[in-house]
Parts: structure tokens; sequence; C-alpha cells
């Protein structure tokens, strides 16, 4: 026999309604993904609130391209987290962006010209040329360079991670993490500038080496001590695969919230709902978990807002 729920509730907001009252609002509205943004916000206060909870915050490379970096930061320097897994794109843009800018541009400009430009397109966002590899590849020979002459010859991705923040400023996700010792591991690095860069280091320096496999015994060290594990996952790929991949050696995750814009028609792990991670013992049959169908950078600001909110009490 199904039970209906609570009578569906219309939204009431006037100019004095805080963003705390708003998401108890369409909490209470029925439908139709705001209802999945309330249990988001819910299951992340719980979670970023349980200390027994080991943390972490998956997101794609794309979104640091944008202002939704200053977010990631802000959640990283609000020690949110304990662990965050991302691609190469966000190493490579944190740089990028810490030492120049990028542009506003918009989806339908005309890629040829760009190209003749000396201008590379990401969605609605430029990347002027000097801004991207050249830049990048001073910045990590430099880098690279300086831990060698210290006798380093192997690191790990998180190793690399915490090499490039401690040259990074106030404004980049990875000056945070370093400051804070929030690990942050990239099973894809090969896959970017900075991937490229480390690959070309080895081609003068042919002694050192990248150690993928330790960014494993970091992970393994986490988890298997971990009494309870929690995820926020912005966008799918790798970095959403990773974190539910090493948290099913634990029987999976307790807390989880998924924010995608992907569709699970074709089967693909980016369009995969939450739940079906729980036919893989990557989340708990008992998990907090919701997945809200949203573009991120759309959402997340008030989402963060929220968190803010809730937190403080």
């Amino acid at each position: 026999m199904i039970e209906p729920g609570r009578p569906v509730k219309d939204i009431q907001i006037d100019s004095n309604t805080s963003i705390e009252k708003i998401f108890d609002e369409i909490s209470k509205s029925g439908g139709f993904e705001s209802v999945n943004l309330s249990d988001g916000l819910d299951i992340l206060t719980t979670m970023i609130s349980d200390k027994e909870c080991l943390k972490f915050v998956s997101f794609v490379g794309a979104v640091i391209s944008t202002g939704l970096r200053g977010i990631i930061k802000d959640m990283i320097k609000n020690k949110w987290f304990d662990v965050a897994i991302t691609t190469c794109g966000a190493l490579d843009h944190d740089i990028a962006r810490h030492f120049s800018n990028y542009k506003e541009g918009s989806f339908t400009m005309d890629d040829g010209e760009l190209a003749d430009q000396h201008i590379h397109r990401l969605g609605n966002i430029l990347v002027p040329m000097e801004s991207y590899g050249p830049l990048i590849e001073e910045k990590m020979q430099s880098f690279l360079e300086e831990e060698y002459k210290k006798g380093v010859k192997e690191m790990s991705t998180a190793e690399i991670c915490k090499m490039i923040g401690k040259h990074l400023g106030e404004n980049s996700f990875l000056y945070w993490a370093y400051k804070n010792n929030i690990n942050v591991v990239v099973p894809g690095i090969m896959d970017g500038a900075v991937g490229s860069q480390i690959w070309l280091f080895t081609q003068k320096h042919n002694d050192f080496k990248l150690n993928i496999t330790a960014d494993s015994e970091l992970l393994s060290g986490l988890i298997f001590k971990a009494k309870k594990s929690g995820a926020l996952m912005i966008g799918g790929g790798i970095s959403k695969h990773h974190t539910l991949w090493w948290n099913q050696y634990r029987d999976g995750l307790d807390y989880a919230f998924y924010i995608t814009t992907a569709q699970e028609f074709d089967g693909s792990l980016s369009g995969a709902l939450v739940r079906e991670a729980i036919s893989w013992g990557k989340v708990t049959q008992q998990a907090r978990q919701s997945t809200l169908h949203a573009e991120v950078t759309t959402i997340l600001p008030f989402i963060y807002a929220a968190l803010i909110a809730k937190l403080k009490k």
C-alpha cells in the first residue's frame, strides 16, 4: 500500500525571505527538482557537521574556468572537505587564472576566427592562448625543477597538487588545499596541460617518476579508517567515479549528493543517479542520497549561501 506524502504547498516568498527560508519553502513544494535540491542541502549540512565523517568533494575541471572557482575555493578554505578529487583541467585553470585572466565570450562565436586570434573557447569562456599552454609550461617546469633540485625524484598527484598550491595565492583552490592540508587527487592527471608538463619534465630528467599508486595508498589509508564517509559530486566523469570507486571498500558512502546535467538513458557513469551506485556497493543502502539535475554554475552559489546560513546555527 503506497502512502502519499504531505500536501503540496505553494511557495511563498517576499522581500524579507532569507535564503534558508526559501530552501525550506521549496522542500514542501512537491516538485520537481526542487525537492532534490532541498534534500541535497540537508544532506550536505548533516554531512559537513558530522565529525565522524570522511568528506569528499569531486568536480570536473571545466568549472574552475568559471567564477564558480570562487565557491570551490571557499568550500576548501572553510575546511568542509577532507579530500578533493578532480581532473587535470582544474589544475590547468587554477594556475592559468592565478597568473592571468580568462575573458567572457559566448557559445555562438566563430571558432575559426577565434583560432586565428589565438583564443581557445571553453563553452562561453574565452581562454587566450598565452594564458594557457605557454604560461602553464613556464610555471610547471619551474615548480618541478625547484623540487628536483631539492632531491625530489618521485611524486604522487596529491604531492603535485600541494607543490602547485604553495606557489599560488588566496584566489586559488589549490592554495587553500595546501594551506589546510586537504589532499587533492587527480586520477587522470595525464589528460591535460599539467600532466603533459610532467611528461615533458621526465624527458629532461628520466629519473623523475610520477607515482599514481601512491595516491591509492593515500586514499586507502583514509577510507579504511573512516567510520562514515560522504561526498558532494559536482559533475560526472572520472572524478565522480573515483570517489565512488574508493568508497566501495568501506561498503559505500553514507551521504551522497550529486549535481549533473547528464541523462541516464545512455548508461553512462555521468548520467547514473546516485541510487545506481547502491547496486555496486559504492553507496550504502541506508545512505542519505540525492541527485539533482541542474547546471552547477547556476545552482551551487545558492546552495553555498544556504549552507553558510544553516551551518552557522
